[in-house]
């Protein structure tokens, strides 16, 4: 069984592919960059699958912000095969003949959707699509969507600053289940008091909303919020509200090709829709609980409402966050009650960390 695979690979640091051979091994992968000969090991446990599932995608592994394409799908059977405690991780490629019959069951559930929609309206419909679709395929339309939003000319590098909002993130989802996204916070370098979750993962803060936190806890309060709207697939039902028939179709069938053509229309989407109220009470809730789960104090979150409250009558468009979200002083109610549900005493985040040097992670003083 051949045991060498040309891919690319792809650091988080950066946008760059880097041309690597990919060798296999009965622990893990080894991977040998063509440019430079370093090696990069990755143990099989913490690898996920998250492209390679259809005919003509390539195979992408990630592990942390770290990803590796191979472009032929044999090397998910080469790695089944040399390592078998990895069949229930990667997809089986022999598998795919029943994709055509696959294809056809989802073609006439589409249409039975068509129906539906008539029936009963728009919103359980997207609920439903966006319950069904693969999670590839919401990735690949969150990185579109995002890529409309925040194009990478525009967003704040800085990996150490970066590395401080990931270890929030962390934070919050290590008391999580396994999860089949892999969240990735991008800082959009405008003024606006804003922040986001695009399909699959994605999520923007942006450098006006950055600001105006005064501590790692606040910011975690927004983005345990965030990262509830994901889970609960909030904004890919706010695009199939919208969406056209084709992006319903391809949404349905898994069809990742040709995708970025969506990524205007579902960013118009999201532009042009708040999430309805129960949306946002449930990512309030839920984000509530995110924070109890990880010991992080809840009083940073309504620090950060209350923040907000006072610049509520702010006319000068900055605050968008606020014609994103609920009225304020309605979610600081809700929020004061579930705080006080607490289950034991939260342990400070980045307690030697000064957090007014992450405001500088879009340059300046």
């Amino acid at each position: 069984m051949r045991a060498e695979w040309a891919g690319h690979y792809l650091d988080g640091r950066s946008a760059a592919r880097y041309a690597a051979t990919v060798r296999i091994t009965p622990g893990g992968l080894e991977i040998i960059l063509a440019e430079t000969g370093s090696r990069v090991w990755w143990p099989y446990a913490g690898l996920r699958q998250t492209q390679g599932f259809y005919a003509g995608e390539q195979v992408r592994l990630e592990r942390g912000s770290e990803a590796l394409q191979v472009a032929d799908v044999a090397f998910l059977s080469a790695v089944r095969a040399q390592a078998p405690a990895t069949r229930s991780t990667f997809h089986d490629p022999a598998r795919r003949r029943f994709r055509v019959q696959l294809v056809l069951l989802a073609a006439v559930a589409a249409v039975a959707m068509a129906v539906g929609l008539y029936q009963w309206g728009l919103p359980t419909v997207a609920r439903v699509a966006a319950a069904r679709v693969p999670v590839a395929w919401e990735d690949a339309l969150g990185r579109a969507v995002t890529e409309q939003f925040a194009p990478v000319a525009r967003r704040c590098v800085d990996p150490e600053r970066q590395r401080r909002i990931d270890a929030i993130v962390m934070t919050l989802l290590r008391p999580l289940p396994a999860q089949p996204y892999t969240f990735r916070v991008a800082v959009l370098d405008t003024k606006t008091v804003n922040a986001f979750a695009a399909p699959g993962g994605h999520v923007v803060v942006y450098r006006g909303l950055l600001d105006r936190t005064e501590s790692a806890e606040e910011l975690a309060g927004v983005l345990a919020h965030e990262i509830q709207h994901v889970l609960h697939r909030h904004a890919t039902q706010a695009i199939f509200r919208q969406a056209s028939a084709g992006l319903l179709m391809a949404a349905l069938v898994g069809d990742v090709s040709g995708l970025m053509a969506f990524g205007l229309e579902g960013a118009r989407a999201l532009a042009d829709l708040g999430h309805s109220r129960g949306a946002e009470d449930e990512a309030d809730r839920d984000g509530m609980g995110l924070l109890h789960a990880a010991a992080i104090d809840p009083a940073g979150m309504i620090a950060f409402y209350e923040s907000m409250q006072a610049r509520e009558a702010d006319a000068s468009g900055v605050l968008r966050y606020l014609s994103t979200h609920p009225a304020v002083g309605d979610r600081l109610a809700r929020l004061r009650v579930l705080a006080a549900e607490a289950p034991r005493a939260p342990v400070p985040l980045l307690a030697d960390y000064d957090w007014s040097d992450i405001k500088r992670i879009c340059g300046g003083p």
